[in-house]
């Protein structure tokens, strides 16, 4: 069933076993999980089933530097699906380093381990619409005989491991039948939780307090709730939550809003190889579902320790698209389309380079030049993109030069300098708004320069070719994009000691008994992979262990 909060009675209350808040790939995932358990269920929806401006103006706030952070609203979506509307689609599993401590990456160390999320991860790779569980190209990949660089030995990198790709799958509109016909199971449309309830002493949740922006209000009781409204919002929400610990839900220790992460990515340099150009195998391959799959150059963990540096990531990419010099004619649309394309995309393909009135003259010869690389390109993208059913993942430019740039994604260290916490100015429902400061430390500049050098030294060693780049340019382009992609971790993180995390190792609140969190919120660590695929992954451990009983009001 899936109801509409603005329906509702004004001062309605509403009784439900479990109430999970937000309705995206993790609140979602948890809904179609006791889908037809017979458990009572409300998933409530801040948005409605399409964007809406004034709905997703709830999602403005300020933030320290807008050099190294988008604006607020840009990454999320207050809707149905909520940010899976707008995703790109990459999955790949965290490897098992990314859960260790280690001693030279600070406030490292997950209180579990890869294999408390491995049993999870095909589920996982099924909801994203992923395929098949497989990371190898060597199991993945029909006649992956052939390397992504031939002759490239691989013992500083290896180059087998995927990323997959989904089609990608919004959850709102893929799963919204599911839901509907769920008798157990009720969702509530332009639902604005805007406080939590806790008894006298903080030791359990009584009550949400819900609004929409049509002035009605209304109350909803459970046994157990479920946080799952994103890394910003969920902390947003328990900072907000002051009636009986001033601090905030879940803050008597100051963690909540701390530890904000993303990931360190941008591209460097440029490699020439000295090799023919079918020996390279930079783009997307076909698995045999028809998943699109790309490999990738991957950190291994043995160096990354001897390094004593993050994880760290890397795929053979196109020019930079702003330079003209590349004669790219479909290089330099792209450039000249940047208005049409999507803000997310536009600041990760350009940056916030301007080449001024020359440099676009130049784009516009490069087009003019090469009409056919166009109109390939162009018809491409409309029968592998816009029209097919499984999208085509991203723009993959062969050069016929055998010349590349590096594309990076980084591990970001915890930091607890870089946090999110209340600003001064209100929302239209009288909710604080969130101001950040997102902060890197010199750690993750340094895993760049030091993985950078290693490669390059490989590249040079082997004589496959030569990568260039200046050293003193990596933390520019290591934070030329800030904060990356909308990868909102670390804000409610998990770990056993109380003073220095939000959520134990069952993502439940410490010191309150029946409140949980699901999503990026939760990670320790950021690691090198695209959260989604572990956001799902993680809430179909905590909906296992929330539909055994262990999760109960009153449980550990």
């Amino acid at each position: 069933m899936i109801d509409d909060a603005r329906d509702l009675d004004d001062g309605a209350v509403v009784q439900t076993a479990l109430c999970i808040v937000g309705a995206g790939a993790a609140g979602i995932t948890l809904a179609l999980e006791f889908a037809g358990t017979g458990l009572e269920v409300l998933l409530l929806e801040a948005g409605g089933m399409r964007a809406e401006p004034r709905t997703q103006a709830l999602y403005a706030g300020t933030v320290a530097d807008e050099r190294l952070h988008s604006p607020l609203d840009s990454y999320r979506q207050r809707r149905f699906g909520g940010s899976t509307t707008i995703w790109g689609g990459r999955c790949m599993p965290f490897d098992a380093i990314d859960f260790e401590t280690r001693d030279y990456i600070p406030y490292s160390g997950w209180p579990i381990g890869l294999e408390a999320l491995a049993p999870y991860y095909p589920r996982a790779n099924q909801l994203c619409e992923a395929g098949a569980c497989d990371y190898s190209a060597t199991t993945a990949l029909p006649g992956a005989a052939a390397p992504m660089i031939a002759g490239f030995d691989g013992a500083h990198f290896s180059s087998d491991t995927l990323e997959r790709f989904s089609r990608p799958t919004d959850f709102g509109s893929r799963y919204r039948a599911a839901l509907r016909a769920a008798p157990n199971v009720r969702v509530l449309v332009h639902a604005n939780v805007t406080a939590i309830g806790a008894s006298a002493d903080g030791s359990a949740v009584q009550e949400l307090q819900v609004a929409t922006l049509t002035g009605r209000r209304c109350t909803v009781r459970a046994a157990r709730f479920v946080l799952a409204a994103g890394g910003l919002e969920s902390a947003r929400l328990l900072l907000a939550s002051r009636a009986v610990v001033p601090e905030g839900l879940g803050n008597r220790h100051g963690v909540v809003g701390r530890y904000y992460m993303c990931h360190i990515a941008g591209t460097l340099g440029r490699i020439r190889f000295d090799l023919p150009p079918a020996a390279i195998r930079h783009g997307y391959e076909r698995d045999a579902e028809g998943i699109y799959c790309r490999r990738r150059l991957a950190l291994r963990p043995e160096q990354q320790r001897a390094l004593r540096v993050g994880n760290f990531i890397a795929r053979l990419h196109h020019p930079r698209i702003t330079d003209p010099a590349h004669r790219n004619a479909i290089l330099s649309l792209l450039y000249l389309a940047r208005p049409l394309i999507p803000y997310e995309y536009a600041r990760r393909l350009h940056g916030t380079e301007q080449v001024g009135a020359r440099g676009w003259l130049r784009h516009a010869g490069n087009v003019l030049r090469g009409p056919q690389q166009v109109l390939g390109f162009a018809l491409h993208m409309l029968r592998e993109r816009k029209l097919a059913r499984r999208k085509f993942p991203s723009i993959i430019i062969r050069s016929s030069a055998n010349l590349y740039s590096l594309d990076f994604h980084a591990e970001q260290q915890p930091n607890p300098s870089s946090r999110v916490t209340l600003g001064t100015e209100r929302d239209e429902l009288g909710m604080p708004r969130l101001h950040v400061d997102w902060r890197y430390r010199p750690g993750d500049i340094d895993t760049v320069a030091q993985a950078a050098a290693l490669l390059a030294a490989d590249f040079a060693r082997q004589r496959l070719g030569r990568f260039d780049y200046r050293p003193e340019e990596i933390e520019a382009e290591a934070t030329r994009y800030g904060a990356y992609g909308g990868h909102h971790i670390g804000t409610a993180r998990m770990g056993s000691d109380p003073r220095s995390s939000v959520v134990d190792a069952h993502c439940r609140v410490h010191g309150i008994a029946n409140l949980y969190l699901a999503g990026a919120a939760t990670f320790t660590t950021s690691g090198q992979a695209n959260p989604t695929l572990t956001i799902v992954a993680l809430a179909l451990r905590l909906a296992a262990r929330l539909r055994a009983g262990a999760g109960s009001a009153g449980a550990g």
